[in-house]
């Protein structure tokens, strides 16, 4: 009995793992960017008019500067050795949901960077909304509670209020449906996903010619 080796198939069978661990392992070792969103603070010119002045008021920490806030006093190169604690806090004043309060993190000059990047991750660990620094007079760090209005039911993505108004938000892929759907799902891949689909649709096509001239020959 004669053994028939296709070639292509055989290339692809090695080729295609290779590629898949070649650009897989690239797209592992890319540098993940972090970003640090920071506003700064608007300016009353005597020029502003009496709404430009209400709307930069509005905009400012003014409106929160007298809320009740904890204060914490971060002392230099502490606030990762601290982390577990502020944690704790954070959660502890989501839990108690009372209006106007919040942590005031007290950081100064003597204050590292990485005592100010902590205290942003420990508010992204306990999943903290509201915050940011007090960048007029203090540059105090100010997390402020997110109010939940108790009379407010959330059931998933159908939101209930007191007053009897329904919203229904739901996500794109729930209601799409065939072929609508495989379009949503293929846009949602990543770009490399493409290179390795049409890798592996260019080894199937040239494996199915060599297997149909291998068929008419024989």
């Amino acid at each position: 009995m004669r053994r028939i080796y296709y070639v292509p198939g055989i290339l692809s069978a090695v080729m295609i793992p290779i590629l898949f661990w070649f650009y897989g392992n690239r797209e592992l070792q890319k540098p993940i960017p972090n970003v640090i969103d920071l506003g700064l603070p608007h300016k009353v010119h005597s020029t502003s008019s009496k709404e430009e002045k209400n709307r930069i008021y509005q905009n400012s920490f003014e409106p929160y500067r007298s809320w009740n806030y904890k204060k914490i006093i971060v002392k230099p190169n502490t606030a990762r050795q601290n982390s577990n604690y502020y944690v704790s806090e954070l959660k502890k004043l989501q839990q108690r949901n009372q209006k106007e309060t919040g942590i005031e993190f007290i950081i100064n000059d003597e204050n590292s960077y990485d005592d100010f990047i902590s205290i942003l991750n420990d508010c992204h660990i306990s999943k903290q909304e509201m915050y940011g620094v007090d960048m007029d007079k203090t540059w105090h760090l100010f997390v402020l509670v997110n109010y939940k209005d108790p009379k407010k039911i959330d059931r998933g993505y159908d939101i209930v209020y007191g007053n009897d108004n329904i919203i229904y938000d739901y996500k794109e892929s729930d209601y799409l449906q065939g072929f609508q759907k495989l379009s949503y799902q293929i846009s949602q891949l990543p770009k490399q996903a493409f290179y390795f689909i049409f890798g592996f649709l260019i080894f199937l096509n040239i494996s199915m010619l060599s297997i149909k001239e291998s068929f008419q020959k024989h």
